[in-house]
C-alpha cells in the first residue's frame, strides 16, 4: 500500500516539476528534482529487496497512474479557472 500513495506522491511531483520547468523557475525545478530522486531511491530499493514480489510493481503502476490523473485535473481545472478569470477583465 505504501508503494500505492508513493507512486501517486510521485506523479504529483513529476506534474509540478514540469510546471516549473515550463515557467523557466531554476530553483524549484532543482529542489523537485532532488526530491524526485530520492523517490526514486526508494522505489528501486523497496522492489529490489523483494524483487519477486509482482504486486509492488503493479500497486507502484496503479498510484503513479492515479497521481497523473489527479495532478492533471488539478492543473486543467486551474487553468480553465484562470483563462475564465481572464476572459472576465
Amino acid at each position: 500500500m505504501v508503494l500505492f500513495l508513493v507512486g501517486v506522491l510521485e506523479m504529483i511531483i513529476v506534474t509540478a516539476w514540469t510546471k516549473v520547468v515550463t515557467e523557466n523557475k531554476v530553483m524549484a525545478s532543482g529542489a523537485i528534482t532532488m526530491v524526485n530522486i530520492l523517490i526514486w531511491y526508494y522505489v528501486l530499493q523497496t522492489i529490489i529487496d523483494d524483487i519477486d514480489n509482482w504486486k509492488l510493481v503493479a500497486l507502484y503502476a496503479l498510484g503513479c497512474a492515479v497521481g497523473t490523473v489527479i495532478s492533471t485535473y488539478y492543473f486543467n481545472r486551474k487553468e480553465e479557472s484562470k483563462n475564465r478569470l481572464a476572459e472576465q477583465v
